[in-house]
């Protein structure tokens, strides 16, 4: 990565440069996630070809009601409800033997609850039916639920209980909560996902208008920079504009280094997909927020009023600080803490939201493109990266890397590198996301457009910022329409490189300035 220096700040860029790169690495990621299980190719044997089904088991201890837990459905057995009208609730317990591969006469009228081992699916299935069970949970021992299936020399599948399948960590939470003899009841249902994701039209405007207000945040809310007087010293300058950071101008060479790095990076996250290496994560996104809102609100103070700007004040160790800072540093620290010790919270999403958007803003500002060459070295190279390892990779590791790390772990905080809007209309709750990845690479692209009409003296109908702007939200319209059809997550820059790099050459060509497009210094 080379640095140039078009625009000089205060020294502090490049220090913000190096903390937010991890996060331009990671960044690309899948847009609108979601846990939906996926059909595959596992056998279907008669008496053992049901559908998978998503659960939720929501479950009562000592009469208090916990957060309701996921799992699946095997091949085999009976279905659940889906309604929780419908559905039972029933005293969960252990067998007398943890892992269920004997019959447990106390198993009789409530859901039985074992772990993985020792036995196939098929005998604890058995042993609990025979046993009178009206349902059986099983916890998986790895932090993911597993797909139960049956062989060709499978028999004795004449049971009618649903069988269903938590992850390790959810496991662990049902045994606790069933220690010391404690009363727990459970329900299984599986409720039907909602038509209408109405979490979607927010989520898109909210990347789109991030994308827009990265592109002219200099321009309109910095302002023109103002060239001293002849005689004046640049110090005096320097105090009648807000705090700008040094520029770090990408070359070509950069992609290289960005699939080489990047990769790196997400295959550490998938083969040591842990506890401490998501708070790293968490961390590096806590620093970088911080940074983030500090620039937002710097600025936006400084330009409502600029006599706010020139006050410093100079503190032990430190130096001179702006009273700016003073004031708006402790507020975004303060939010910055509440979202890292409250990321379960309901309302978490907000902070994550405002980290990440201040925190994209600010890269935007920092890291530039000089021309369409570097851009389509850059965005050609993050394409290529995103299909591979969303859709290539379950080919070589057998399972999808970058969907892996996106869902982090059960037990431990998931990885806070995308904007999310919560699902109100879906029972299912969760979340509607997309990568920063996906706002950051495309908009290194709108920004550089923007910069080059200004430059060059283009208005809205003869330059490309308008169009490129239109080619990024008809991108990112077709990735959700992607999402709706396909059922799974999508590598969004699959459709928001061509709907921005394509309208940009397309245009330039047409207008005979894509040798000048290509070019720009």
């Amino acid at each position: 990565m080379a640095v140039a220096s078009p625009r000089r700040g205060r020294g502090r860029g490049g220090a913000v440069a190096l903390l937010l790169l991890p996060v331009l690495l990671l960044a690309p990621g899948v847009a609108g996630f979601n846990t939906e299980f996926e059909e595959d190719k596992s056998p279907k044997l008669p008496r053992c070809d049901n559908p998978f089904q998503k659960v939720k088991v929501v479950y009562w201890v000592d009469g208090e009601q916990m957060s309701a837990l996921i799992g699946m459905t095997a091949r085999f057995g009976g279905m659940v409800p889906d309604t929780a009208s419908a559905a039972e609730r029933l005293p969960a317990v252990i067998p007398s033997s943890k892992t269920g591969c004997q019959k447990s006469p106390q198993l009789a009228g409530n859901i039985a609850v074992t772990e993985r081992g020792e036995c196939t699916y098929l005998e604890k299935a058995n042993a609990a039916a025979s046993s009178g069970a009206k349902a059986l949970i099983m916890a998986n021992d790895i932090d993911d639920v597993g797909k139960m299936v049956c062989s060709k020399n499978d028999t004795a599948l004449d049971f009618k209980i649903p069988v269903v399948i938590v992850s390790r960590s959810s496991g662990l939470k049902i045994f606790e909560a069933m220690d010391g003899a404690k009363k727990v009841e459970m329900q299984l249902y599986s409720p039907n996902k909602a038509a209408f994701d109405g979490a979607i039209p927010f989520l898109w405007l909210m990347a789109v208008s991030t994308t827009a207000c990265a592109a002219v945040w200099t321009a309109v809310v910095v302002g023109e920079e103002k060239k001293a007087p002849s005689g004046d010293g640049e110090g005096d300058q320097e105090a009648a504009k807000p705090e700008e950071p040094e520029i770090v101008e990408l070359q070509a060479e950069t992609a290289f280094v960005f699939v080489i790095v990047s990769s790196c990076v997400l295959l550490f996250l998938f083969f040591f997909n842990s506890i401490w290496s998501a708070w790293l994560m968490v961390g590096l996104f806590c620093l970088g927020g911080l940074q983030g809102l500090h620039f937002l609100a710097s600025t936006l103070i400084v330009r409502a009023c600029k006599k706010c700007g020139d006050t410093k004040i100079k503190l032990p160790a430190v130096g001179n600080v702006t009273a700016v800072t003073l004031v708006v540093l402790p507020i975004a620290l303060f939010i910055v803490i509440m979202w890292a010790t409250h990321q379960t919270s309901p309302f978490a999403w907000v902070g994550q939201n405002l980290m990440g958007i201040g925190m994209m803003i600010l890269v935007l500002q920092i890291v530039q493109m000089p021309n369409i060459k570097v851009a389509s070295a850059l965005l050609i190279s993050a394409f290529l990266y995103d299909i591979f390892w969303v859709f290539i990779s379950p080919l070589i590791f057998k399972k999808s890397v970058m969907i892996t790390v996106a869902k982090g772990t059960d037990n431990g905080p998931s990885l806070p590198m995308v904007l999310k809007m919560p699902k109100e209309f879906d029972v299912w709750n969760g979340y509607d996301m997309i990568g920063f990845g996906d706002i950051l690479f495309p908009g290194l692209l709108v920004a550089f457009s923007f910069r080059y009409d200004r430059t060059h003296g283009k208005g809205v109908a003869n330059g490309y910022f308008p169009y490129v702007m239109i080619g990024y939200a008809f991108g990112l319209s077709f990735t959700y329409v992607g999402l709706y059809l396909m059922k799974s997550g999508q590598p969004a820059l699959l459709y928001l490189v061509p709907c921005t790099l394509g309208t940009i050459a397309a245009l330039g060509a047409q207008r005979g300035e894509l040798s000048q497009l290509w070019n720009a210094k």
